[in-house]
C-alpha cells in the first residue's frame, strides 16, 4: 500500500499486475501534469484556514503521493486569473483521489479479496 501511495501503479506492479500498473501510472501522472499545465493549483493546509472542505481537498490532493510533494517543492502553481484555473485544480485533485482509490484496490488484491 505504501508503494501504491508513493508512486501510482507501483503497488500493482509489486503484486504482479504489470499492465494495470502501467495504465494506472499513465492515467494519474497525465491527469496531474495536465492539471498543473493548465494553470491548476495544489490545495495546501496552510491555505485552508480551518475550512473543512479545503482541508479534505488538501488530503485528496496529497493522494498523488510523491508527485504532490515534488510539485509543492518546485514552487507555487496556479494562476487564479486564468480561465482554466478551476479545471486544472480539479484535475490535480482528481489525480490524487484516483490514486487513493488505487491504494485501496491494491490492498484488496494483496489481501485476496479481489481477483484481478
Amino acid at each position: 500500500m505504501v508503494l501504491a501511495y508513493l508512486v501510482p501503479g507501483a503497488g500493482h506492479f509489486y503484486l504482479g499486475q504489470r499492465r494495470r500498473a502501467v495504465v494506472f501510472l499513465t492515467i494519474v501522472v497525465c491527469m496531474f501534469a495536465i492539471g498543473l499545465s493548465i494553470d491548476g493549483s495544489l490545495y495546501t493546509l496552510r491555505e485552508s484556514r480551518g475550512a473543512l472542505l479545503r482541508i479534505l481537498a488538501t488530503f485528496g490532493s496529497m493522494g498523488s503521493g510523491v508527485m504532490y510533494f515534488v510539485a509543492r517543492a518546485m514552487g507555487p502553481f496556479g494562476d487564479v486569473t486564468s480561465m482554466t484555473f478551476e479545471y486544472g485544480t480539479t484535475f490535480t485533485l482528481t489525480a490524487g483521489l484516483m490514486n487513493l482509490l488505487l491504494v485501496l484496490d491494491c490492498y484488496d488484491l494483496g489481501e485476496g479479496r479481489k481477483k484481478e
